[in-house]
């Protein structure tokens, strides 16, 4: 498959991963920390299941793996939409 290093969007959701932990050091300490750990777990999810995906053989695995990381995703946007209210 692809090197992943050179996939666009690899590179989009790696800066995402590092956008997300720039702007969740600034979330609240108190009752937050749960909520601020599954956020950078799932933000760094994204582009490694996209990472792992490019690295296994064949397009079917591939694609499973952006399904994966596409789960990923939206898991992230509910956990900042929560933060948010």
């Amino acid at each position: 498959m692809n090197n992943h290093k050179e996939l666009k969007i690899w590179k989009r959701f790696i800066k995402l991963a590092l956008s997300v932990y720039k702007a969740t050091k600034f979330f609240p300490s108190e009752g937050m920390f749960g909520l601020t750990s599954q956020i950078r777990r799932c933000s760094v999810s994204v582009p490694s299941n996209i990472a792992e995906g490019a690295g296994r053989r064949g397009n079917k695995k591939f694609l499973q793996f952006l399904g994966i990381a596409y789960g990923s995703l939206c898991e992230l946007e509910t956990q900042l939409i929560i933060s948010l209210e």
